[in-house]
């Protein structure tokens, strides 16, 4: 059972670890690719929600915005403990400002606790710089065939701008004996009603298995 980051997870354990999985249940799919990278963290997202890209982008001064993640890593590796905890609650701030269909205030305000907000982004931030310790860029998609009997659900936002329908769609389609669910009211976060509907669909017909 994994989400956006925790479905990359969870296809790289079935894979390397196939005979300990019986179902998966992912949601808002995410394979690390640098075209995924690219769209939430240099330029995609930006364009839909261009009011909080404004507080993302604004950590990085003008000549390091080539390459966003790469210069929110420099900071983050850096000695300037406040700058850091800046750039972090901008870095978290900017996923909890897209990851819903709605405005959701509550879920902004949780994003810029300081605990969280640097355990979270120096976390994310660490493993995409590092491309999630795959071994290559289509890892996830080119291993389908380990995994490929494995009863899977993938739910999916319509809406979704952190991990757009696109991902979820390429992977169905490499991987037709899947279930694709597309929630469609709904963008990336867990906790759409549709979303969660859907989740506890799945795992409650797993659970009877």
């Amino acid at each position: 059972f994994g989400g956006s980051w925790g479905s990359t997870l969870a296809l790289a354990y079935a894979q390397r670890h196939p005979e300990n999985v019986t179902e998966l249940v992912l949601r808002g799919i995410f394979m690390l690719r640098n075209k995924e990278l690219k769209w939430f963290y240099q330029y995609g997202a930006s364009e839909v929600y261009p009011e909080a890209w404004q507080g993302f982008l604004k950590e990085i001064p003008e000549e390091k915005r080539f390459d966003l993640i790469e210069a929110y890593r420099d900071i983050f590796n850096g000695d300037d403990e406040e700058k850091k905890l800046s750039a972090a609650k901008a870095w978290s701030k900017w996923e909890a400002s897209t990851s819903y269909i709605n405005h959701n205030p509550e879920a902004i305000k949780e994003s810029v606790n300081s605990k969280f907000a640097l355990a979270f982004a120096l976390i994310e931030n660490h493993y995409f710089v590092h491309k999630g310790f795959l071994d290559y860029e289509d890892q996830l998609l080119d291993n389908i065939d380990i995994i490929r009997h494995i009863p899977t659900v993938i739910v999916q936002g319509r809406y979704d701008v952190v991990c757009p329908p696109t991902t979820a769609y390429e992977l169905h389609s490499r991987w037709p004996e899947s279930e694709l669910k597309i929630a469609p009211f709904s963008g990336h976060s867990a906790f759409e009603k549709e979303i969660t509907h859907l989740l506890i669909e799945a795992t409650d017909r797993f659970s009877k298995n």
